[in-house]
């Protein structure tokens, strides 16, 4: 697999750049909102390269390489060397919260099944319940299928986010890429390195993705007593102090961890990022820098055993915007401890998120994470 990336500081570079980005089967889109917002600079973009399948999303950072960037776009593009490797893409739109699950499974059913072996998942950011989506494309492709992607970003506003295909971006569309071909190499791994404090609280009162009670209380009210000063700043604030989520024997973590994307004054509910146990618990959790960057290279270690015997591969790199706020000044550090266990004929890519869509470091079955640094590996053997 050849793969060629560029890094855009502003939209006018695409004018002093070569596009020899033209004859790649895959060009990847990670870029600032700005970008997706302007639909003549896309649709420039999109002309460069017509006959290859661009999948891309807007992003609270960009990664390339071991670097990360604001308010940049960096374009990745992969070209398979093996004539049974390809890709198919397949799109759906999100008609509202409610429609997750249901649009997950008309995006999988655009997918051929046979010899699906990956997906690459990428949707809206907002007004989206992504563990119903995950179910979603799950009910309709094999069990041994791989699936890995995220949650697209608007820098941490909450408000529109953007995904983009060859017929341009939108704020509601839902994109799957399926990998097909024996000689393909596909890995991916998710870890954390956030940890629990204070009470387990009782689920009291919840509905899908909106929580509305802790203890029988308001769990908005209970949520700022603990932020204190931080309350203010609300829903942003909320993704340093995530929710960690505990079964109904509150003995111990799923390893599911939750991000709050919206609040409601007036019902005193929580928007979370995906489902929530109605008979579990859950506890707050903090982090601090280093055990982020710690975690992001345990992800690193789970999938380096891929790389053996392999030609030059593409990392792809979803971590959360709630790290990258933690981590501030630091943030490139998680990803330079993932590039450095990958190794020098690894390529990164990829975007902070409002989530993270992988198996976990154990193989388990494929969720939607928050708070996590995903790798996705891809190549050919």
């Amino acid at each position: 697999m050849k793969l060629r990336q560029w890094t855009l500081a502003a939209k006018p570079d695409m004018d002093r750049i070569a596009p020899d980005w033209r004859g790649a089967d895959v060009i990847l889109v990670f870029g600032a909102v700005d970008y997706f917002e302007d639909s003549a600079w896309m649709a420039r973009l999109l002309a460069t390269a017509p006959d290859s399948v661009w999948v891309g999303c807007s992003t609270a950072g960009e990664i390339a390489g071991a670097n990360v960037f604001d308010h940049s776009c960096v374009l990745t593009a992969l070209s398979f060397a093996h004539a049974d490797s390809r890709v198919v893409l397949s799109t759906a739109r999100l008609a509202r919260m409610s429609d997750s699950h249901a649009a997950g499974a008309r995006l999988a059913a655009g997918l051929p099944a046979d010899g699906l072996r990956a997906v690459l998942l990428l949707g809206t950011g907002v007004a989206i319940n992504g563990s119903a989506l995950v179910l979603g494309v799950q009910s309709q492709v094999a069990p041994d299928v791989q699936i890995s992607g995220g949650l697209a970003a608007d820098g941490g506003a909450f408000a529109r986010t953007w995904t983009t295909c060859a017929s341009g971006a939108a704020s509601d569309q839902l994109l799957a890429l399926g990998f097909y071909g024996s000689r393909l190499v596909l890995e991916n791994s998710s870890f954390g390195g956030w940890e629990a404090f204070g009470p387990a609280r009782k689920i009291t009162r919840c509905h899908e993705n909106v929580l509305f009670e802790l203890d029988g209380e308001r769990a908005l009210d209970i949520y700022k007593r603990y932020l204190g000063e931080y309350a203010s700043q609300l829903p942003a604030s909320g993704l340093l102090f995530p929710f960690d989520m505990l079964g109904p024997d509150r003995s111990g973590s799923s390893g599911v961890i939750r991000t709050i994307l919206g609040v409601d004054e007036a019902a005193g509910s929580l928007l979370l990022a995906g489902d929530i146990d109605p008979d579990g618990y859950l506890r707050l959790m903090h982090s601090s820098t280093d055990k982020l960057i710690q975690g992001a290279e345990h992800a690193a270690q789970a999938v380096a055993p891929a790389l053996a015997g392999s030609e030059q591969m593409l990392a792809l790199l979803v971590s959360c915007i709630g790290r990258k706020l933690v981590m501030g000044d630091r943030v490139e550090e998680e990803v330079e401890a993932v590039m450095d266990t990958l190794g020098p004929d690894v390529i990164g890519c990829g975007f902070y998120s409002n989530g993270e869509i992988s198996e976990a470091a154990a193989r388990t079955e494929c969720r939607l994470y928050n708070q996590t640094m995903t790798i996705t590996l891809v190549g050919e053997r």
